[in-house]
Order: structure tokens, then C-alpha cells, then sequence
């Protein structure tokens, strides 16, 4: 072999171990710039509407900053729902106080609630009523009643919504429609569907 040959392979030869790493470092970078993420989207955990835990015959109680009483929720079994973050409560009963310190209770065959109680659907015999409130120098409010199959109370804003027939008495007067809206606070009802009212004058 001629020693111009001769020098060139030896060239090579010394440096093929490098070439041969450069080679192997740009195969292994472009399998990993082109395998796919493990534990990508397409194999993202889904949640289901399974419950996470139980509890039977419990009470649960939430307190404001000052260490009051705010709710109180009784019931015989429930089940907590970690995708929605509701609590199914069976034969539910809860208490409840707004700022003021005035109660509105609430009762029925079964109930879902977020996790702070400030919100409750009730189903089946359903039942919400608000203590009458006669605060000094103000006008008193009388006790209000409201039944239904279905009630959504808002216990917080003092609100009570239905899609469902639902029977309303507020002192002595009474009010039947097939769907509800009322606001406590900004006293607005609104009944619609079938409505029918009994009003009973002041006896004063």
C-alpha cells in the first residue's frame, strides 16, 4: 500500500471511534425528539362519576371566622362524588344561619350539596322554611314555607328555585305554580305555569 494510502486509512481508522459516537449521539436524539410522552393525553386518567367515600348516619358543621355556626347537614347514609365534588345525602336535614343570625331549615327524602353547604338540591318531599323575623325597628318578615318534589335552595343568598309544581306559604297566605323563582333578599317571586293564590287580610 502506498504511504499516502496507508496515512489516509490510518487517519481514518483513529477516527472512527469518534464518528461512530457522533453517529450513535444524533440516533439517539432524534428517537427521542420523535417517541411519544409516556402517560400522554390519550392515556389521561378520566374521572368517574363513582363515589369515593361513605358515610352513614352523620353530621356535618361549617363556622364563619368568628367560630359561629353557620350550617349544620344531618343525614342517614351519604356519598361523596369526587368529580363533581357533591355529597348525595339521604334523608337529609340541614340548618342553616345567614349573617344575621336568622335559621331556614330544610328537609327531603334525599339531597346533593356542594362541600360548604351553601348550596342544597332537595328531592323528594321536599321542604324549606324560613323562621319569621321581627328585628327591632325593622318590618317583620313572616315565616315562609315552600314544598315541592324539587326544591334548589341557595342558602347563602337566600334564594329558592324550581322547575317543578311547588306549593308557597308566606304567614297566612298560600300560592300554588308549576315553577318557582324567589329572592329573599330583593323580595321578588316569581311563579309561572298554573298559578293559583289564597291572600288573608291583616287581622290588625
Amino acid at each position: 500500500m502506498k504511504p499516502v494510502l496507508r496515512e489516509a486509512w490510518e487517519r481514518f481508522l483513529l477516527y472512527l471511534p469518534l464518528i461512530f459516537m457522533g453517529t450513535l449521539a444524533l440516533l439517539t436524539y432524534w428517537l427521542v425528539r420523535t417517541t411519544p410522552e409516556a402517560g400522554g393525553a390519550a392515556v389521561a386518567r378520566v374521572e368517574s362519576h363513582d363515589p369515593d367515600y361513605f358515610m352513614e348516619v352523620f353530621t356535618i358543621k361549617t363556622y364563619d371566622a368568628k367560630g359561629h355556626i353557620r350550617s349544620e347537614v344531618v343525614g342517614d347514609k351519604a356519598r361523596h362524588y369526587p368529580d363533581t365534588q357533591w355529597l348525595e345525602i339521604d334523608a337529609i336535614r340541614i340548618r342553616s344561619f345567614d349573617e344575621k343570625g336568622r335559621l331556614t331549615t330544610a328537609t327531603a327524602n334525599r339531597g346533593l350539596t356542594n362541600e360548604d353547604g351553601s348550596e342544597v338540591q332537595l328531592i323528594g318531599n321536599a321542604l324549606v322554611v324560613r323562621e319569621a323575623d321581627a328585628a327591632a325597628g325593622a318590618k317583620a318578615i313572616p315565616r315562609m314555607e315552600y314544598r315541592g318534589e324539587f326544591l334548589h335552595a341557595f342558602l347563602t343568598t337566600e334564594k329558592v328555585k324550581s322547575h317543578k309544581p311547588v306549593e308557597l306559604l308566606r304567614g297566612q297566605d298560600r300560592f300554588t305554580a308549576d315553577s318557582l323563582d324567589f329572592d329573599n333578599v330583593d323580595q321578588i317571586l316569581q311563579l309561572q305555569g298554573r298559578v293559583r293564590g289564597t291572600l288573608v287580610p291583616d287581622s290588625k
